[in-house]
């Protein structure tokens, strides 16, 4: 029975994992950050997960202003 609600635990905590560390996220004031570019990724708390600078872009996101 223990075993089963570990089980449990973890995957219903699985997506949680995935998206903790996108390869894009667009902040809450619309700014795309990419993974590996931007020194602000890791910083960034709020954000809306996207696989893509395209797509991040696409959704009405920004580039960071240089």
């Amino acid at each position: 029975m223990k075993s089963c609600l570990i089980a449990l635990s973890l995957l219903l905590t699985a997506p949680t994992f995935a998206q903790s560390d996108p390869p894009v996220k667009m902040s809450s004031s619309g700014i795309c950050h990419q993974k590996g570019k931007s020194s602000y990724y890791a910083q960034t708390k709020k954000f809306t997960a996207h696989n893509t600078l395209d797509e991040c872009l696409k959704a009405g996101g920004r580039m960071p202003a240089k």
